[in-house]
């Protein structure tokens, strides 16, 4: 995959409510890397697509929800160089009737465009995506293939993460992140300055991601959970964050996903006001992409009557 994530730029935000806290604070662009593998999905399959590759693999299988950004990112990696794609998609019923299921859902649609082929279980089944039986079963179904797990954390997407900062973001004091799966996350404190903190926010209820984070860090001492901001759970949004979100827009310019970066910028906004951070902080907030799934969110905003969010 090219290089073009050297091109990434951190931009200053600049909020009015924010000016009396003297607070320095920017955002990694990764959202800009590339129009549909972005962010931190283009960071965690860089790797994987080279060892695919490096295996003579002329597939990739992986696993995702309906909305997943990781689905789209792995069907359109899959296009640009070369691979069959095969999404292991949660929730039988998607698979019933095809045409209707593309025809509502714009990411199966943008991953069944660019060629990638479903495979719908069940919810019950999808459980045990992880187990070697499940896995046995696949390969008996579609022969050789690279397995990319689900969100796509695993050592080599860790790497890829681990190139997000660069020499210069040494003179942050804080570097925020979104947390699905951990991978991300990983990958920035295992590269970080020792005087350095790591905040990260994740976007669903949980009590097991230190455990998961511990699996891909060396020493994650410097890292924070913040966990007051999921807003109910993942995928769970309220008009408090979907007005947030587009007033930050308006005034930035910079659009925010409502499952990750959103929820991570309303907490760091947030936490700016109560006074947790100290006047002179200078804080840097990983923009992880995620834009496609506004789309999926739009939908279901739309059915309620309610603001939608701009892209």
């Amino acid at each position: 995959m090219s290089e073009v994530a050297n091109k990434v730029v951190n931009q200053q935000v600049i909020l009015k409510e924010l000016e009396e806290f003297e607070i320095s604070l920017f955002m990694k662009r990764e959202d800009q890397i590339h129009p549909f593998i972005s962010g931190n999905k283009y960071r965690k399959l860089k790797y994987n697509v080279l060892k695919a590759d490096e295996q003579n693999t002329q597939t990739l299988l992986t696993f995702g929800g309906a909305y997943s950004n990781h689905i789209s990112a792995v069907a359109f990696a899959g296009k640009e160089f070369g691979f069959k794609t095969i999404g292991i998609i949660r929730g039988d019923e998607l698979g019933r009737d095809l045409d209707l299921t593309l025809g509502q859902n714009i990411t199966l649609r943008l991953a069944y465009d660019h060629g990638m082929k479903f495979k719908f279980v069940s919810r019950s089944d999808y459980r045990y995506k992880h187990t070697p039986e499940f896995i046995e079963e696949l390969k008996n179904e579609f022969d050789d293939f690279y397995l990319v797990p689900e969100g796509g954390t695993n050592d080599l997407a860790v790497k890829g993460c681990k190139e997000i900062l660069k020499d210069d973001d040494g003179v942050f004091d804080v570097i925020c992140c979104a947390i699905g799966t951990g991978g991300t996350i990983s990958g920035i404190i295992n590269s970080v300055n020792k005087d350095q903190k790591v905040l990260g926010f994740p976007a669903l209820k949980e009590n097991f991601l230190h455990k998961e984070i511990e699996k891909y860090t060396t020493d994650d001492k410097n890292c924070s959970l913040i966990r007051d901001y999921h807003f109910g759970g993942f995928g769970k949004v309220s008009v408090e964050l979907i007005t947030f979100i587009n007033n930050f827009k308006k005034e930035t310019g910079i659009p925010l996903d409502p499952i990750y970066t959103g929820k991570m910028m309303f907490g760091i906004v947030d936490m700016i006001k109560k006074g947790i951070f100290k006047k002179g902080t200078k804080i840097l907030a990983i923009h992880t992409g995620g834009l496609q799934g506004i789309d999926g969110m739009n939908s279901r905003l739309k059915k309620k009557n309610l603001e939608l969010i701009y892209k």
